[in-house]
């Protein structure tokens, strides 16, 4: 069979197959994993290849579709983190790709097992990657390293002590554990442990009804735990310029209970600022489920159908997005520094369904531009805002795309390189989260991804934002998978994964030059392997030479203390 121009030659990762894989058909649930550590092996999807090359924007076979994401086991199935690779550009011209009138790259088959709920896809993701699996948390308290901390994250434990002397067995060149703690109390149903934010004092834990803070140096309490009345339902993932968040709780325990509340918090002090309710929206359009994000000086706390404004000083309510045009319903955003994004559904349910993609002035709502996407299409996550880079997927087609936008919106460039990627992207049923990925990271000219680390070590690519090409890879030091953190002072710092008889790293590769080398940065202790690795669907960050890694749900499981944070330094 000929080949598209540009194309992989048959027989490339994701090439169609002849029969389909074992394992359920089209949006089979699939059991969720046990609790695991850090990149943990996750059972393989049961949704099959596509029997026929699936077309791409101007009708030609598109051999690459979503590939399994990294990181956590996710309490539930989650839509692909990343995909795994599009072919070149066949060229441009007007019906091409996401973008009406622009070309774009397009990748079909292999895809992860899917779960239609409400009409949004998602998928159970995972590395599976044969690995001796990291060694879980030890039910006995004697055990060195293993038991449950003396400091718990109420608050109530001595600090620095390291009671449990997690210390004791580290060798020349490992970094200390600066301090652990374990979270409170959750419901056997489980609960939800958002968001993590470290300033130049504090690292600020929400978990289930609390919010916890600790000096960064030696995890002594901060200030007293902030305790709502209600489980934390949402919160923002970025803080504000000047140190501060907010928190959304719910207002009952009923199912027709809502996420509506919000406080805000300043995450040095723990002082608790304004508050405020989050109305409903029109029929069908309840604060149910909402999502909180910061842009400037501006709160959005989106609604499934329009979104409410916020000053972020005083509480103040700015301004509404609403129904637009005929039947345009804002549906997600995602906030930047100074940037504002929205994503609105048009025409639900009828022949000219498609997404939309707007840019908001944060202070007004004032709309600068609007970019259409083509029918079929679905804006997934934004990778970045500033730059905007977008991920898109097309469940008809079981393709993605990973496009980048400029400040007026216009289509530039889409990722090119023939490669199977896997972010971490959390879950998300009610709502898009935009920004709920982690594992990828983008400066002003490159996106930084990690191949997929079933196999074992793997590799970071940095890809050009200008023409969708592959500038460099570097990879991993270790059989463990390395995963992008963020760009510090010209440098990428990457996250790589503990394993059974080592402590994880965090790394520093040069961004510029020939060479592009990972630099040890930290050495986390092998004698505390076993709990860096048993965080259950975690987050991780890097601020000031400390590394900080913490769970982001919490099982409700009695049979011991589960674990909240943990901190890294030298």
């Amino acid at each position: 069979m000929t080949q598209p121009p540009g194309q992989p030659p048959h027989g490339a990762f994701g090439a169609p197959q002849d029969q389909p894989p074992p394992g359920g058909g089209f949006g089979a649930p699939q059991q969720p994993p046990a609790q695991g550590g850090f990149g943990a092996p996750q059972p393989q999807p049961g949704y099959g290849y596509p029997q026929q090359p699936a077309p791409g924007p101007y009708g030609t076979p598109g051999p690459y579709g979503p590939q399994p994401g990294y990181g956590y086991p996710q309490q539930q199935p989650q839509y692909p983190g990343g995909p795994g690779m599009p072919p070149p550009s066949s060229g441009s011209g007007s019906g091409g790709g996401p973008f009406k009138g622009k070309p774009a790259l397009i990748v079909a088959a292999a895809v992860a097992g899917l779960l239609v709920v409400g009409g949004t896809v998602y998928a159970l993701t995972g590395e599976g990657d044969g690995k001796k699996p990291v060694a879980q948390q030890s039910d006995d308290p004697k055990a060195s390293g293993t038991g449950t901390p003396v400091n718990p994250g109420d608050g109530s434990g001595d600090g620095g002590a390291d009671p449990e002397n997690l210390n004791a067995g580290r060798k020349s060149g490992e970094a200390k554990v600066l301090w652990y703690k374990s979270a409170p109390d959750a419901p056997a149903s489980g609960a939800d442990a958002p968001g993590m934010w470290i300033t130049g004092k504090t690292a600020v834990k929400a978990a289930y009804k609390q919010v916890f803070a600790y000096k960064v140096g030696n995890g002594d309490p901060a200030w007293a735990p902030i305790t709502f009345p209600q489980k934390i339902c949402a919160v923002t993932p970025q803080k504000s310029a000047d140190g501060k968040v907010v928190v959304a709780y719910m207002n009952g325990t009923s199912d027709r209970a809502k996420c509506n509340q919000l406080q805000e918090i300043d995450l040095d002090t723990g002082k608790k600022g304004w508050t405020a309710t989050v109305a409903d929206g029109g029929l069908f359009d309840s604060a149910l489920s909402i999502e909180l994000t910061i842009s400037g000086k501006t709160l959005m706390a989106g609604r499934s159908e329009s979104g409410t404004a916020y000053d972020l000083d005083s509480g103040d309510k700015l301004y509404d997005k609403k129904k637009y045009g005929a039947a345009c319903f804002p549906t997600a955003f995602a906030g930047g520094t100074d940037r504002l994004i929205e994503v609105a559904s048009c025409a639900a349910g009828g022949s000219a369904e498609h997404d939309e993609i707007s840019q908001l002035d944060p202070a007004t709502g004032r709309v600068e531009w609007t970019r259409p996407i083509k029918k079929g299409w679905t804006v997934e996550r934004t990778y970045s805002v500033d730059p905007l880079v977008v991920y898109l997927t097309n469940e008809e087609k079981k393709a993605w795309n990973i496009s980048v936008l400029d400040g007026k919106g216009t289509f530039s460039s889409e990722v090119k390189v023939d490669e199977k990627f896997a972010p971490q992207c959390g879950l998300a049923i009610l709502a898009r989260d935009l920004q709920g990925c982690q594992g990828v990271a983008v400066d002003a000219n490159t996106l930084y991804l990690p191949t997929d680390a079933s196999g074992g070590g793997n590799e970071i690519v940095a890809i050009s934002l200008t023409d969708g090409t592959a500038k460099w890879r570097t990879k991993s030091p270790t059989d463990e998978g390395m995963y992008p953190v963020e760009v510090e002072g010209g440098k990428l710092v990457a996250y790589v994964r503990p394993s059974y008889d080592a402590g994880g790293q965090v790394v520093s590769i040069p961004t510029t030059g020939s060479t592009h080398p990972a630099t040890k940065l930290l050495q986390n202790p092998q004698h505390t392997a076993d709990i860096e690795g048993g965080f259950y669907d975690g987050a991780v960050d890097w601020a000031d030479g400390r590394f900080y890694l913490s769970s982001t749900r919490l099982t409700g499981s009695d049979d011991a203390k589960e674990k909240l944070m943990m901190a890294f330094g030298n």
